[in-house]
């Protein structure tokens, strides 16, 4: 056996050892290939069931929770599979627009062109986002691209105009004046405000705040889910913190977009449940204001079709009709406005808007000027981006509308929605989108200077309070006929027009009615005038307020004239009416001299009448001397507090009181009213 010199020795150890060196680098290279296939697989499993978790968090709506497993597919999808990344990117985009997350939206629909799955809609729905980061050229090149596949679609067509016309609305601006209110707003979404109250004192807003009911985030949008918040202003007229509606309105589920009926006692929401395992749609619902608060929230069925959405409700000024939101067969595409008659039965009678109102896009978030012009938001229609404002006026003709585009910066390249008015005013408030990167929703407030002439009213008890179930006939001589109902406080605040001659009648149910004319004439400024309907009750006797006589005598006093015309003027107004006329005199002097002086003095005023055109048999003058006390009315009791609602001014009462409240009481029992006798004088009866 041959032996190996020291040299040879060296050698072999030396070649000894880089073999072990390189067999430890091949078992360390096939450890690696091993890591790395296994974490291909794992990848690709991980991609598949993130994809799978997506693909049910979309079909339930979820599109917050979608994007978020949509998300973990792509980044677990090998850059080579092209083919699938582009899927996912798709998925992800149309998720991230739903939600208005314009910037990721961007991204995820150029990495679904870029992969080579863009279809013709991938264009539309890329230029449609491209329009909200005000980027009109790329977004008219898109907006192109979709009408190279899709020559007669009338949103890319729509679009196309949209962003070539949306930078010179930007440069021609408007009258508007818009102005963040952050007083009203908070780190998540503020929107769909809406302004209640008799005099606007009160404004309601969804809101997603830290405040809100509940501690979970919603699947959909990744926030709290809405509550109605509402802001009141103080005595000094300055809105106060906004406060959440601590009553059972506010559920666990989405509330907001609220309106309020005329004499706002009804609110109608939108609510939208929630369901772990199927869909659930939004649905409109109701509350009742019961004193100062809302009660619980009560389901409103439309129509029988349970599997369409109805939302954004709205109600038209005379109160007769609910405006809607929905995606119910036989629309023109997407949302569409439709309306429902309300009567004291239900309601029936669903109508879609139809054109020029709706169009293939979403039409959303109806809401009137109390003017009657009907203010909503589209996507459909040529705008400057996201949802613009548009404003739909009855056309001459009263068959159709007028569409018109009011230009920036009430509309942005963001979503513009929500308008709320100050009265007549073109003034209030509104919610949008611009400028947040997150796509959250703000209050915003507007003003438009233009001139606007207005005619408020208001109608009440003589000697009493306000009427809130009374009705107002507006008749002008250029063919307006209109009924309108009154608030809480018996007002109504009607639009008029100048050069027109108007009439108000003034009725309510057991009061004599009222007329008054107004002349209106162009003025340079907005003005408003005020009429006052006070109406006398058939059933109980009404006060001739500001009759004067001779002391100790019957002969009527020149100042007295006025209210004895304007009574005359009121049986003109209500031909069927006669009347018992009386007069009244304090307990002090002899009765028999007393009630002989009364019955003179009551002659006196049926002899004015008479005079003055209104039928004898008409009138029965009664002279009742000290007979008849009066009885305090509530109203009164303001004015002299030592008094009760009911007291009865007798003798005996009044030498109860001081010196001085005597001398009031006295003044008050000497007084000259009338009673209602008959309302059918001069009518034929069968």
């Amino acid at each position: 056996m041959r032996a190996y010199n020291n040299r040879e020795k060296d050698a072999l150890c030396r070649g000894m050892q880089r073999m072990k060196r390189h067999i430890r680098r091949l078992q360390r290279t096939l450890s690696l290939v091993v890591w790395m296939t296994i974490a291909v697989v794992m990848a690709g499993c991980g991609a598949d069931a993130a994809l799978k978790k997506g693909d049910k968090f979309y079909a339930l709506g979820e599109y917050y929770d979608a994007s978020n497993q949509y998300k973990k597919a792509y980044s677990a999808t090998a850059a080579k599979e092209r083919t699938q990344r582009g899927k996912i990117a798709l998925k992800m985009a149309d998720c991230y627009r739903r939600l208005n997350y314009t910037q990721k939206a961007v991204a995820a629909y150029n990495n679904a062109v870029r992969y080579k799955q863009a279809d013709s809609l991938t264009h539309l729905y890329l230029a449609q986002q491209l329009m909200k980061t005000g980027n009109y050229r790329e977004a008219e090149k898109q907006f192109q691209a979709a009408l190279d596949s899709m020559p007669d679609n009338q949103l890319a067509r729509n679009g196309l105009k949209a962003a070539r016309m949306a930078p010179k609305w930007k440069e021609e601006g408007s009258q508007y004046t818009v102005k963040r209110e952050n007083f009203f707003n908070s780190r998540r979404a503020d929107y769909s405000p809406m302004l209640a109250g008799d005099n606007n004192d009160q404004l309601y807003f969804t809101s997603t705040r830290n405040q809100v009911q509940g501690d979970e985030l919603s699947g959909i949008t990744g926030t709290k889910n809405g509550d109605i918040m509402v802001a009141v202003k103080d005595e000094n007229g300055k809105w106060t913190k906004p406060e959440v509606i601590d009553t059972e309105l506010n559920s666990a589920y989405d509330e907001g977009a609220c309106a309020f009926t005329p004499d706002g006692k009804t609110m109608y929401l939108t609510q939208c449940p929630t369901d772990p395992v199927s869909p659930r749609y939004a649905t409109i619902c109701s509350s009742k204001r019961t004193d100062a608060s809302w009660g619980k929230s009560t389901p409103l069925e439309i129509t029988k079709d349970t599997l369409s959405s109805y939302a954004h409700p709205s109600i038209s000024p005379d109160g007769e009709w609910l405006y809607f939101v929905s995606d119910m067969p036989g629309g023109m595409g997407g949302l569409d406005i439709w309306r429902v008659r309300m009567n004291e039965n239900g309601m029936g009678g669903v109508e879609n808007l139809g054109a020029p109102i709706n169009t293939a896009g979403d039409e959303m978030f109806p809401t009137f000027r109390p003017n009657g012009d009907l203010y909503f938001s589209s996507n459909g229609h040529p705008g400057m981006g996201g949802l613009d404002i548009f404003i739909a006026q009855p056309d001459t003709a009263g068959t159709g509308w007028t569409i018109e585009h009011p230009g920036y910066p009430l509309n942005s390249q963001g979503d513009d929605f929500g308008m709320t008015f100050e009265g007549l005013l073109n003034q209030g408030f509104f919610s949008s989108n611009r400028g947040d990167g997150k796509g959250w929703d703000h209050i915003y407030s507007f003003v438009n200077p233009e001139i606007v002439q207005t005619v408020k009213g208001w109608v009440y008890e003589q000697e009493g309070y306000e009427l809130p179930q009374a009705l107002v006939y507006m008749v002008g001589n250029d063919g307006t006929n209109l009924k309108l109902s009154v608030k809480g406080d018996g007002s109504f605040t009607q639009p008029i027009k100048p050069g027109v001659d108007y009439v108000f009648l003034g009725t309510c149910k057991g009061y004599l009615n009222h007329k008054e004319q107004l002349r209106v004439e162009p003025v340079t400024a907005s003005e408003e005038y005020v009429l006052q309907f006070p109406l006398a009750s058939i059933t109980a006797p009404v006060l001739i307020d500001n009759i004067f006589y001779d002391f100790d005598k019957a002969s009527l006093r020149p100042e007295s004239t006025k209210a004895l015309d304007e009574l005359i003027k009121l049986l003109n107004e209500n031909p069927n009416v006669t009347i018992e006329l009386s007069a009244h005199c304090d307990y002090r002097g002899p009765s028999a001299y007393n009630k002989m002086l009364s019955q003179k003095r009551a002659d006196t005023v049926v002899a004015y009448l008479v005079d003055h055109g209104i039928a004898n048999d008409r009138l029965k003058p009664v002279g009742y001397g000290k007979e008849k006390p009066k009885t305090i009315k509530k109203k009164l009791t303001e004015k002299y507090p030592f008094l009760k609602e009911g007291d009865v001014l007798t003798e005996e009462l009044i030498r109860t009181l001081k010196p001085e409240e005597q001398e009031i009481c006295n003044q008050l029992n000497r007084r000259t009213e009338f009673i209602v006798l008959r309302t059918t004088y001069g009518m034929t009866l069968p």
